[in-house]
């Protein structure tokens, strides 16, 4: 029997609607609550490395992801010249295994969607447009009460809502996200023939220039600059500022740059991190994926954390017959330093960026490399 059989997920992302996935097919009754009206409606693209790929396969969507998305196992390396000449092409190490790519882009709407069908289809009861609004524990279990009005009763709730988790809020958790430095424009949009794997351009006037193919006819394309507000900029303004970085960047980004038109495909972010140190419990309440972690994307390994995160917790609540504090403490043991390890790293890269530096970034990918290839 396993540890909990009656779980509430809160947030549809990646760590939230692996971790619903993989209970239900064990036969857990789970609620999945995600406060969107439509997680599939927002966001642009996504790098998996070779582990994340390495977690979809286990929750039964890897052909789909397949299908979806677009594989390379090389990323190149461009300087900020007229003709983008390619300096460096580096092998991708497939941390997920010599059977699956090392890299895979693909849409973030249509990742959302396949791992929230996929949900559906094992037996997950999922809602949108609501969350909890309290949150009572007691030794046997959480009543919890919902936005909409209803309530439930769980043996678990697991808190996978994203970097701003109203979970951790509502269990007292007080965690600061700092901004590192860095804010990143994104853009989807159509893919150049041009485009067949990553292409990074560091230098000129941002840090970096890239972009990643997500589908045999789209592409994310961003561009990494000093954080700063531009919260008052209109739509069509901020096309035209990433635009106007781009004009720095030749190469493929002569063709992309073509098709940056639509001003309601393109955004701007700050690159932020946090690690809750552990535990990440509270009671029968448990913290996972930004939740608990997050880092700027400068290993690519935001989404595959998240994804071992809910492979670990899983594996442990499907195999423990206890919600302990056993159960609890091997969960740490396995995520607290890895997960660790990567923010740190991701942080690192961004700083030696920040403070130009040119520090050992290949000995440090393969590092990660090393760690991630084995599983969590």
């Amino acid at each position: 029997m396993p540890a909990a059989t009656s779980v509430l997920v809160v947030g549809a992302g990646l760590a939230g609607t692996a971790t619903a996935i993989r209970l239900a097919e064990a036969g857990v009754a789970v609620d999945l609550v995600e406060i969107k009206p439509d997680v599939a409606a927002t966001g642009s693209g996504i790098t998996l490395q070779g582990n994340a790929l390495r977690e979809l396969r286990t929750l039964g969507v890897w052909e789909q992801v397949r299908e979806k998305g677009y594989a390379f196992d090389v990323t190149g390396i461009r300087a900020p010249d007229p003709a983008g000449t390619v300096v460096a092409e580096i092998p991708d190490a497939k941390t997920g295994g010599p059977d699956l790519p090392a890299v895979m882009g693909m849409p973030r709407p249509e990742l959302a969607r396949i791992l929230c069908e996929r949900a559906t289809e094992v037996g997950v009861k999922l809602r949108y447009g609501t969350t909890h609004t309290a949150l009572r524990q007691d030794a046997d279990g959480v009543d919890v009460t919902f936005a909409d009005g209803s309530a439930g009763r769980y043996d678990l709730v697991v808190g996978a809502d994203g970097i701003r988790s109203w979970t951790r809020r509502a269990l007292g958790i007080d965690l600061e996200t700092r901004s590192v430095g860095m804010g990143i424009w994104r853009a989807f949009g159509p893919r150049p023939a041009s485009v067949t794997r990553t292409d990074l351009f560091y230098g000129g006037p941002s840090f970096i220039a890239g972009y990643c193919p997500t589908g045999e006819d789209s592409l994310y394309a961003y561009i990494v600059e000093p954080a700063q507000d531009r919260s008052t900029l209109s739509p069509d303004e901020q096309l035209a500022v990433m635009k106007e970085l781009s004009q720095a960047y030749h190469g493929p980004w002569d063709e992309i740059r073509e098709t940056l038109t639509d001003p309601s495909r393109v955004n701007y972010t700050w690159f932020e991190t946090h690690v809750l140190p552990a535990p990440w419990n509270r009671g029968r309440a448990v913290l996972i994926g930004d939740a608990a972690h997050t880092c700027p994307p400068t290993i690519a390994q935001g989404g595959a954390q998240a994804l071992e995160d809910a492979y670990v917790l899983t594996d442990l609540l499907l195999t423990r017959d206890a919600l302990d504090q056993e159960l609890w403490d091997a969960f740490h043991a396995r995520r607290y330093e890895r997960a660790t390890t990567v923010v740190d790293a991701s942080n690192t890269l961004a700083q030696w960026q920040l403070d130009h530096v040119q520090g050992d970034a290949p000995t440090l990918f393969r590092q990660i490399a090393m760690l991630t290839s084995q599983p969590a």
